[in-house]
């Protein structure tokens, strides 16, 4: 099925104890915690509580998390998951520099309508380091231009977000999440690792009701040559 073709794993790795929002795991032998199991002394036999930010590592963000009343992650369609995406190149943006509308429109041939879409910014450099949330902010109108006119269903960064740092107010996530009921991809990992503008992605959260975000393991499948 995938001959001649490579998948590049663009998802973070993740540290218990290391993570921003917190990832803590407690292991436990299974006869400690069913006394009527028998567990030879020779057997390594243990299940794991993970208690974790919904928000750590490469996540994906739902509607729910913007809306009480919206889609989580195991309501989001899976078809909108899994699909053609193509990654914009905007390493070239400083830190708390807007990438405008005309900045978007500059990709107009290169984004099909029903993409998913990528914004690189070379920030995931920064991921869990002190200077993580350093990075450019979307304009509102670049975010309602790739809802209205290119119909994404899923808008991803390699940055921390895609607001201007410390307000109140988060303009993207209304118009894309609550809004549009779109979803919301942060934290990617290198995408410089990408031999193409155009790739498959699969994006496969945990099947969770309730859940605002989730971390990920996020797959592009593109051409070997």
């Amino acid at each position: 099925m995938l001959e001649g073709k490579r998948i590049v794993d663009l998802s973070h790795d993740i540290y218990p104890g290391q993570e921003e929002y917190g990832l803590t795991l407690e292991s436990r032998f299974v006869d400690e915690i069913y006394p009527n199991y028998k567990r030879r002394a020779d057997i390594w036999y243990i299940l794991q509580t993970v208690n974790m930010s919904s928000h750590i590592g490469t996540h994906i963000e739902f509607p729910r998390h913007f809306d009480e009343h919206g889609i989580d992650a195991a309501t989001f369609p899976l078809e909108r998951l899994i699909g053609p995406a193509c990654v914009l190149d905007f390493r070239h943006k400083a830190d708390n520099e807007a990438i405008m509308l005309a900045d978007l429109q500059a990709y107009d041939d290169l984004i099909e309508k029903g993409d998913i879409v990528f914004l690189q910014t070379g920030r995931f450099i920064n991921h869990n380091q002190p200077a993580a949330h350093g990075r450019p902010y979307l304009a509102p109108e670049a975010t309602r231009w790739l809802v209205e006119a290119k119909d994404i269903p899923v808008l991803g960064i390699d940055a921390t977000g895609i607001e201007v740092k410390g307000t109140d107010y988060h303009p993207n996530h209304t118009i894309l999440l609550k809004e549009s009921r779109r979803a919301l991809v942060e934290g990617i990992g290198d995408m410089s690792r990408l031999r193409s503008k155009r790739f498959w992605v699969w994006i496969l959260p945990l099947k969770m009701h309730g859940l605002d975000s989730c971390p990920i393991r996020l797959l592009a499948i593109e051409d070997e040559n």
